[in-house]
Formats: structure tokens, C-alpha cells, sequence
């Protein structure tokens, strides 16, 4: 006897997978519900098991806050159309909604919840047997504050969750603070979090490139003082090519490699290290100023820094976490 659309329909509702799917597992059990939601199981464990070679590279990001709690969740699929598909986004949704109502730390923790007597790393590895994609959760991130905020960016690839020190935070300002995040992709909420390493590799760099524009003005200034276009020998492959259009003489050339070797050397030997130290001081705090979010112009107004948008908003608020989960590149 063929599958009642009663028994197809109800079928879907305990599995979620396709008409067709579902009449088959029917068919095969005959007509016996419980079996055929087993080898849908088993259908989804199979395909999963194929596709784990594959990668996922898109999906779906979501984040929502609950008071002093905010998590943020990207389940991934190997293309933009499951990405986009109402039940792949509702199942994101889902695991969200109890992750957060659990208040899950991390994402072995989020793989062990039930939804509806089945574990998410179970629901994850069925929804692979729907859609025929690899699916895993590719992200997870939490954090607890006195209030907190959430934003989900439009096409969900991007999301963002922050933290206050302050209950009660207005919904515009958190919100506004949330955007910022993933507009402007801060590495650290303030000046003190940002990681050591992180600062030093910002000097070392500051000191090479502030060495190097020294050196170069040098060179440039002996260039023009011998009455040679600093623009015209800037580099070999323009030496030659301005030798070749006239617009250089050969033995100019030489005279132009030998002044700018003599000069950088001397430049080089004799910089002065006070000067050199306080300009790329100067270089790293504008690094500060681009890429701390307490210190971010804001972007809906230029004239305010987070910190002094946050403190005109409330007295002695800040932002003191967020975390920003995005599948597209930077």
C-alpha cells in the first residue's frame, strides 16, 4: 500500500526531510513512522560521512543577546543557496535560541544540548542528509556582561554580540555600538586588551617604515640638489625605461644609482633614535585610535569617539567584549 500524504506529512514534520525522501522511507518500512525516521537518520550519518572531505565554506550567522548574555552562531553549508534556505536559517535559529537559553560557554557544550530529544551535533548531521551539503557549526561565541547587545548584519554572513558594564544600556546605543563592530572590525574593546605581541609587532613595523621615509627624503634631497628627478630614478625598472624614452642619459643613471647608494648609507648610519622612536610611538597610537573600539571615531558621527559616545549616552559606561563572527573575507 502506498504512503498516506497524512503519514508523508507527519514524516516531514519529525524529520524535516524532502516529499520524496520521506515517501520512500515509508514505503520501505511499510508505512511504519518510527522506522522510517530511523533511516532518515541513517540516510543523513551517510551522507554526512561522504561529504566530509568537502568543505564549507558559506552558511548562515546569527547572534541574539538575553540580558547579561550574548551569543553568536554560524552554521555552515557548502553554498549560498542552502546558506539562504528558510530551513537551514530556522535550524540556525534554533540551536541559537537554546544555546543562549542554556547559557552555553562553548561550542562542545552548544553539540550537547536537545532540541526536541535530539542533540544538535545530531540535528547538524541530519540536516547534511537533507540538503546533500556538508554542514557543521563553524563558529560559536559567547559572552556575559552586566548588559549586552547583538547585531546581525543584513544577509546574515556577519554578526556581532557586545558586552556593558552597565544594566540597562539603551537599546540604540548598544545597538549602535554593535554596528560598529562589524562595520569597523576592531581587534580589541580598549587599549589595555590588545595582546602584547600584537603591540610589538605594530612598533617594529612603525620603526622600519619611519626609517625608511627618512632615508628616502635624504635621497631625494641629494637627487634634486644635483638637479636630478627623484620620480625619474625611483627604481631600475624606471631607470631603464626613461633611459630608453630620452628622458635619461646613461652616464645620469650611474650618477643617480651612486648618490642614492652614498646617501642612504650615510642617512642609515646617523638616524636619530629619539626622533625615530617618538614618530613611530605616534604611528602606533593612531593603530590604536583605527583599531580599538574604545577609541574608534564613531561612525555615525565623526566628531565622537566610542568612549565618548558611550559616556555621553551614560556616565562611566563602556564596552568592556564583543566577538564578530564573518564567513566573507575582511
Amino acid at each position: 500500500m502506498a504512503p498516506s500524504m497524512a503519514d508523508i506529512t507527519k514524516l516531514r514534520h519529525l524529520t524535516s526531510a524532502g516529499l520524496m525522501d520521506c515517501k520512500k522511507a515509508l514505503a520501505e518500512t511499510n508505512g511504519d513512522i518510527e522506522a522510517a525516521v530511523e533511516i532518515l537518520r541513517k540516510k543523513g550519518q551517510a551522507v554526512a560521512a561522504k561529504r566530509e572531505d568537502r568543505e564549507a565554506a558559506e552558511g548562515c550567522v546569527l547572534s541574539k543577546h538575553d540580558g547579561n548574555f550574548a551569543a553568536v552562531l554560524a552554521l555552515k553549508c557548502e553554498t549560498d543557496f542552502v546558506a539562504k534556505n528558510a530551513g537551514f536559517v530556522a535550524l540556525t535559529q534554533e540551536i541559537l535560541d537554546a544555546a543562549v537559553a542554556a547559557r552555553c560557554k562553548t561550542l562542545d557544550d552548544v553539540k550537547a544540548l536537545e532540541i526536541n530529544g535530539r542533540t544538535v551535533a545530531d540535528l547538524v548531521v541530519e540536516e547534511t542528509g537533507k540538503t546533500g551539503e556538508k554542514t557543521e557549526i563553524g563558529a560559536y561565541e559567547s559572552l556575559e556582561a552586566p548588559s549586552t547587545m547583538s547585531y546581525n548584519h543584513l544577509g546574515n554572513k556577519l554578526a556581532t554580540i557586545v558586552g556593558f558594564n552597565q544594566e540597562g544600556v539603551d537599546y540604540q546605543v548598544g545597538r549602535d555600538v554593535a554596528m560598529q563592530v562589524a562595520s569597523m572590525n576592531p581587534v580589541a574593546v580598549s587599549r589595555d586588551a590588545v595582546p602584547q605581541a600584537v603591540v610589538d609587532a605594530e612598533y617594529n613595523v612603525a620603526i622600519e617604515k619611519t626609517k625608511e621615509e627618512q632615508v628616502k627624503k635624504a635621497v631625494e634631497a641629494a637627487l634634486k640638489k644635483a638637479g636630478i628627478n627623484p620620480n625619474l630614478v625611483d627604481s631600475e625598472a624606471h631607470i631603464e625605461s626613461n633611459i630608453a624614452k630620452g628622458w635619461l642619459t646613461a652616464e645620469e643613471a650611474d650618477k643617480a644609482r651612486e648618490i642614492a647608494k652614498t646617501t642612504a648609507e650615510a642617512k642609515a648610519a646617523n638616524l636619530p633614535e629619539q626622533m625615530i622612536q617618538n614618530i613611530a610611538n605616534g604611528r602606533v597610537n593612531k593603530f590604536y585610535k583605527e583599531s580599538v573600539l574604545m577609541e574608534q571615531e564613531f561612525i555615525k558621527d565623526g566628531n565622537l569617539t566610542i568612549g565618548a559616545y558611550l559616556e555621553q549616552a551614560a556616565k562611566g559606561l563602556v564596552a568592556v567584549a564583543f566577538k564578530r563572527v564573518n564567513l566573507n573575507q575582511d
